[in-house]
């Protein structure tokens, strides 16, 4: 008798017909698993902006806990009226100081210092760059002159280096000026000894090098399905094209490092290494030199809060605070959330969601500004 009721109930739900948008509507995703057709299969991946139905405290500060340096800002403003906004916006947020990474020489160096360091010489410290503007890299006279427009830009008021940038193509692009990449092996690379008197410059006029070798990992993975960062991030991907590993750059960075123990280098963006906070520290207990910022890396150590609070604490001597972002009372302010309070769930970018650390006040004085006032020199420039 049971297996007769068995095989009625079995027959009976192979004849009902299937309910619309169910059964007969499934389809395989590219996974080979079932899907579900219906209206969110429509929304596509970058439009996709989910709001979280989570009850959990909001702590939004509009000041910084403790009067901030900024050592990683690039100077935007134009006029007068541009910079005289900023510092206003610099008050409303407790920005003490904004290290401004001009990447300048020349003139475009001297016409930032008018704009922003004299008239306001205690609320910005200029960086300089690395001049290789037409310069023929293989020349012997290269080394030489690149540092001397270095102590150049010293005397007229520059107290660091940066930001400099090595993704892979090296400093500079060609040795005859046309602008085509050259060759590997005939690139400039940060580990180069044609760099060497520059490095050692910088130590003799104690300017900090603010510097950027390579960029996050995720940049040498296909740009596919399973790529980690979203396509607004795609501009910087490196996969399949002439420049050397992630791994490559930054051991070619460490090779300079361990020449130049008496500079002062500051890695900005966690030296790229944010995803392996293990193998930075390493990285950090090896070279006594070497720090970094955490600038535009919130949605690394965010991810990780419990291994990143472990990481600031042990070395809270190491880390400066930097935003590297556009400037706006908003954009700090969203910093100070992240850093300060122990919120959860914030939005971050590329749909992922970050917890505050909320560091505690020595580590948090130090990242904001100790460190900076320890490692930079603050001495003005005499005009």
């Amino acid at each position: 008798m049971l297996g007769a009721i068995l095989v009625f109930v079995s027959a009976r739900w192979i004849a009902r017909p299937q309910e619309p948008g169910r059964e007969s509507s499934a389809k395989r995703s590219s996974t080979g698993k079932a899907g579900f057709e219906g209206p969110m299969n429509k929304v596509l991946l970058k439009d996709y902006d989910p709001v979280s139905n989570l009850v959990v405290a909001e702590h939004k500060p509009t000041r910084a806990k403790f009067p901030v340096i900024d050592v990683h800002v690039h100077p935007a403003g134009q006029t007068p009226q541009d910079v005289a906004s900023l510092v206003k916006t610099m008050d409303e947020t407790n920005v003490e100081v904004a290290v401004l990474l001009t990447g300048a020489v020349g003139q475009a160096f001297d016409r930032l210092v008018d704009l922003y360091l004299k008239p306001y010489p205690n609320r910005f410290v200029l960086f300089c760059g690395m001049d290789v503007r037409g310069r023929d890299i293989e020349a012997p006279e290269f080394p030489k002159n690149v540092a001397a427009e270095l102590e150049r830009c010293y005397r007229n008021g520059a107290r660091g280096v940066g930001e400099i940038t090595d993704k892979g193509r090296g400093f500079g692009t060609s040795s005859t000026v046309t602008g085509a990449p050259l060759p590997r092996d005939k690139r400039l690379f940060v580990d180069d000894t044609r760099l060497d008197p520059f490095w050692r410059k910088c130590a003799e006029l104690k300017m900090a090098v603010n510097i950027h070798i390579a960029d996050h990992p995720s940049a040498w993975q296909p740009p596919d399905k399973h790529q980690e960062r979203t396509p607004n991030f795609q501009q910087y991907n490196q996969h399949g094209l002439d420049v050397p590993s992630h791994a490559e750059l930054i051991a070619r960075f460490q090779t300079m490092i361990d020449r130049h123990p008496r500079t002062t280098f500051v890695a900005v963006h966690f030296s790229n290494l944010g995803h392996d906070l293990t193998q930075l520290g390493r990285m950090l207990d090896r070279h006594r030199n070497l720090n970094v910022d955490l600038s535009a890396r919130a949605y690394e150590f965010g991810r990780q809060p419990f291994t990143a609070l472990a990481f600031f604490a042990k070395y809270k001597d190491r880390i400066l605070y930097g935003s590297d972002q556009s400037v706006s009372a908003e954009m700090w302010r969203s910093w100070w959330r992240i850093i300060e309070t122990r919120d959860e769930f914030i939005k971050g970018p590329a749909g992922w969601r970050l917890y505050g650390l909320g560091l505690p006040n020595d580590v948090l004085e130090a990242v904001y500004r100790g460190n900076a006032r320890r490692l930079y020199d603050w001495t003005k420039p005499a005009f």
